[in-house]
């Protein structure tokens, strides 16, 4: 996409709390060179949902502005763990666990980003190789006082809360990173902005031009109140079943889904200002607008067909109140049969990877019983229900 500084500006600000500096921006997209653009994701958790998104779907519109974008994977610094908005020590992830989760998240960014024009990097690569002598000398770079001046570990200091020193360490290294890829811009969720600043002033330290700093805002949950969450329950996940993210969707407010539209959306913003403007004065339907965004998010993550799918079942279900004619599946006594092999023949899942995510992820049941072991076995002569989320239920032929 070529399109001149003031153009593409226009595109990088939609959804952003804050670029740092706008004008070092604008002189950056002058010089006709692709910037380096990058965000960092600690791999705390296997899956992401959709408040993860956020910085993604801005990682995509600088990609599609012809910049290059690096996916930064925190496995160092996931082993520390980001004490951010924390009022305790967080447990650091062990090395299997940041390992695991971090194959998954290479999995799942391809949904959003360009696979072709990705590049991914690991900060243990050279985080991991920095010996004492060089980590000394990186910590010599700031000060205990401009650490505390962060609201979380001022916060917990003047609590009385204890504060570890390898927390200190947390948003230096992560300002190494900015250092060690050569940043144009760094990218991140508004609780990141005072370690994206560290980055800024460490490149200075190290002889680089500082990064331009862009952040963006923290989803709020399908409650509109709270940061989406796993913990809080508000989340909704990308490798979820399709019937489940649409339902979600169609569950937030009014007021909320014009929020996940500017941030989500691949829309034209103006298309969507001018869709909010009708709805206002009365000459537009949210629950039209609503089943659309629906409708796109679910094609994003899963395909059209699952779209479609999941938005008839929707209107169906909950809309008319009546229950789909395909919502069961009846077949024959498996015998013995792995859960996974046997998602997979009925097309409740659409490869083994993906029907290990599902029962990972609890949305498996026998017999009303969620399935939490992968290895598990069907055994016709006595399970009888199978299902998958609310709408994907088959029964052994002759069963109950």
């Amino acid at each position: 996409m070529k399109l001149n500084p003031q153009e593409q500006l226009r595109v990088i600000r939609r959804g952003a709390v804050e670029i740092l500096l706008e004008e070092e921006l604008v002189r950056k997209l002058g010089r006709g060179k692709p910037l380096r653009v990058k965000a960092g994701f600690d791999p705390t958790a296997p899956d992401l949902h959709l408040g993860h998104t956020v910085l993604i779907q801005k990682m995509k519109q600088f990609q599609e502005l012809g910049h290059e974008v690096i996916f930064l994977i925190g496995d160092f610094t996931g082993m520390i763990g980001d004490p951010s908005g924390r009022v305790e020590t967080r447990k650091p992830l062990t090395r299997a666990e940041v390992a695991k989760n971090a194959e998954t998240y290479k999995e799942q960014i391809f949904k959003i980003l360009d696979c072709g024009k990705t590049r991914i990097e690991f900060n243990s690569r050279w985080i991991g190789k920095m010996g004492a002598a060089a980590l000394i000398e990186l910590s010599a770079k700031y000060t205990v006082a401009r650490m505390l001046e962060r609201e979380d570990f001022k916060m917990r200091y003047q609590g009385q809360q204890s504060i570890s020193i390898h927390e200190f360490l947390y948003p230096l290294v992560q300002g190494y990173d900015s250092v060690a890829l050569e940043a144009d811009v760094d990218l991140g969720g508004t609780d990141q902005r005072f370690n994206l600043l560290i980055g800024r002033e460490l490149q200075r330290e190290y002889g680089q031009e500082p990064q331009v700093v862009l952040t963006m805002p923290l989803l709020e949950g399908t409650d509109g109140v709270q940061k989406m969450s796993k913990s809080l329950n508000n989340y909704i996940g990308i490798s979820e079943p399709p019937e489940e993210i649409f339902g979600k969707m169609m569950s937030i407010s009014d007021e909320l889904m014009w929020r996940y539209a500017e941030l989500l959306s691949d829309k034209d913003w103006r298309e969507i200002q001018r869709l909010r403007d009708g709805a206002a004065a009365g000459a537009g339907q949210p629950m039209e607008f609503k089943k659309s965004l629906a409708h796109e998010i679910v094609s994003r993550f899963h395909s059209r067909e699952a779209a479609d799918s999941a938005r008839d079942y929707f209107v169906e279900r909950h809309q008319k109140r009546s229950v789909p004619k395909n919502i069961r599946k009846q077949f024959p006594p498996p015998g013995r049969k792995w859960i996974c092999e046997l998602l997979v023949e009925l097309e409740f899942a659409r490869s083994k990877s993906e029907a290990r995510r599902l029962v990972a992820q609890g949305a498996v049941k026998v017999d009303g019983k969620t399935v939490t072991d992968v290895d598990f076995e069907f055994q016709g002569k006595i399970h009888r229900v199978l299902e998958v989320g609310k709408t994907r239920i088959a029964q052994v032929e002759g069963g109950p």
